[in-house]
């Protein structure tokens, strides 16, 4: 059944009432701190916020540091334009996905190399926004310890904000973050055999 309201006067007052919600909601949202945003599920687009939310630090001038766990040295697009920018630090895991690898103890090291780097921006207090791209592929696999990311993340500067992405969230960093987003896949190009498009994946 639709909920559209066609009579003018009854749809003003619907609005009405719906920004008097919106408003309250608005006055009570008064703490300032750095947001912790956790991006999961399997669907698709969860780095591609997360470089959404670097836009718009940038235009704001400011800080962004960014590690990318798991993608390997990819021509990108992103990574093209991003690193010209004078207020971007990017660091990339080298070893790539661990299916192409195929050697876990190379892989736990290239994860600790790149880790080493997100701990150095997360103690940063210069750093506005730090994303953590695919960290969570590395708690899943063990690569990294646990306990020592969450204390990092719990430990960083208090208005520094954080975006952690990747498919298979643990409990513990879904209780962590402030905002938590589960991106559900409902179709991909890629099942029906549509290979991976300049511009849009990379």
């Amino acid at each position: 059944m639709s909920k559209v309201i066609k009579d003018p006067e009854k749809h003003i007052e619907r609005m009405k009432r719906i920004k008097e919600h919106v408003d309250r909601r608005i006055a009570k949202a008064q703490e300032d701190k750095g947001t912790f945003v956790l991006l999961t599920g399997n669907g698709k687009g969860k780095s591609s916020s997360s470089l959404g939310m670097v836009a718009r630090a940038l235009g704001h001038d400011m800080k962004v540091g960014v590690v990318q766990f798991l993608k390997g040295e990819w021509d990108t697009g992103e990574i093209r334009f991003f690193k010209q920018h004078a207020n971007v630090q990017w660091h990339i895991m080298t070893s790539g996905f661990t299916w192409e690898t195929q050697n876990r103890a190379q892989d736990k090291e290239s994860s600790e190399e790149a880790w080493a780097h997100a701990k150095v921006l997360l103690q940063d207090e210069a750093m506005d926004l730090v994303v953590l791209d695919e960290l969570t592929y590395l708690l899943h696999y063990e690569y990294l310890n646990e306990d020592e990311v969450l204390t990092a993340i719990m430990n960083r500067p208090q208005n520094q904000h954080l975006v952690v992405s990747g498919r298979g969230a643990s409990d513990a960093l879904v209780e962590l973050a402030d905002t938590v987003s589960e991106v559900t896949e409902v179709k991909h190009a890629f099942k029906r055999g549509v290979k991976a498009q300049k511009g849009l994946e990379y």
